[in-house]
């Protein structure tokens, strides 16, 4: 029996239009030769959810999205149809959710319950919605934002009472100041030149002087060690004693000259005398000057025996 072209072509048609269609469900990831139960939950915003995106039961992945249409009967509400492939039983009081990813695109999360009676396919389960990654950095990020602005705004208020304090005149000062500061660090690097040579000038000087400070220190200890062998020390502290003896004798000393014992402690505290010897000092001194004046009156020699003529008082006294 021969086969016409037109058969072959329709033959070869079918065979492309089954292939095409096991294709395109293999990219949606549904299995053909699998029965699979088929549920239905609404959304008002799908939020990036396509046909062919996964179905999670607690992360894992039990089914595909197949359909994504508008609610006729609810305007702006959007259904979507997917497919669980996996024998799993849960309850008509679960939910799904809608769960967006950073990078894009979405998938839909069954959150199983299991009271009541146990959901069969063609059933509806209620669907919500998450705020997404981006939206809920955004709702985070909102306080940040007016606290941003608040920063901003005292920012912006400092820096126009900035400007205001710079008026020409301060910048006029401030500029000179710079000017000044200036001049001074190059003389301050003119004077830290000038002390570096004369470091490097005097860094033989310093030596030496460094040298004769060790042989001080070296004499000194020399010193030291002679001392200790000559037993200085012991001599020092002896004549430390026995001067401590001879003051703490002339301290007794002065005591009883203040109590008025002995010789000068009576002369310094019996004021008799004191007096006493006061006149008799007055007398002596007078009894002198008058010796002085007339020794004739105190001394007479007669070689030939004459006679002692009489005294005659001196008027000019």
């Amino acid at each position: 029996m021969k086969i016409s072209k037109e058969l072959k072509s329709g033959i070869i048609a079918i065979i492309a239009l089954a292939v095409t269609f096991w294709g395109y469900n293999f990219l949606k990831k549904q299995n053909l030769f699998t029965t699979s139960k088929v549920y239905y939950s609404e959304f008002n915003n799908i939020q990036g959810l396509t046909p062919a995106s996964i179905v999670t039961i607690n992360g894992f992945h039990v089914g595909n999205v197949t359909n994504i249409k508008f609610n006729p009967k609810k305007r702006g509400n959007i259904i979507v149809e997917y497919n669980m492939n996996k024998d799993f039983s849960f309850s008509k009081k679960s939910t799904t959710k809608i769960t967006p990813s950073l990078m894009g695109g979405a998938e839909l999360s069954i959150i199983p319950s299991y009271e009541g009676e146990n959901a069969v396919s063609g059933d509806y389960l209620i669907g919500s919605s998450d705020a997404g990654m981006m939206s809920s950095l955004a709702d985070k990020l909102s306080p940040l934002e007016s606290k941003l602005n608040a920063t901003l705004k005292d920012a912006d208020q400092l820096l126009i009472n900035f400007n205001n304090i710079l008026d020409t005149k301060t910048q006029t000062n401030l500029k000179s100041a710079i000017a000044n500061l200036d001049v001074t660090l190059k003389h301050f690097k003119g004077a830290s030149v000038s002390l570096e040579k004369l470091l490097a000038d005097s860094q033989p000087k310093i030596s030496s002087l460094l040298k004769n400070a060790d042989n001080a220190v070296a004499n000194f200890d020399t010193l030291a060690a002679d001392f200790k062998e000559a037993n200085l020390v012991g001599n020092l502290n002896q004549t430390m004693t026995e001067l401590q003896n001879v003051l703490g004798k002339f301290d007794t000393l002065m005591a009883d000259m203040n109590k008025g014992e002995g010789t000068i402690g009576k002369l310094l505290k019996d004021e008799a005398l004191y007096t006493n010897l006061e006149n008799a000092s007055k007398e002596l001194e007078e009894l002198l000057r008058e010796f002085k004046l007339h020794p004739k009156r105190f001394v007479h020699i007669s070689v030939f025996g004459k006679k002692e003529k009489p005294y005659i008082k001196d008027t000019l006294n």
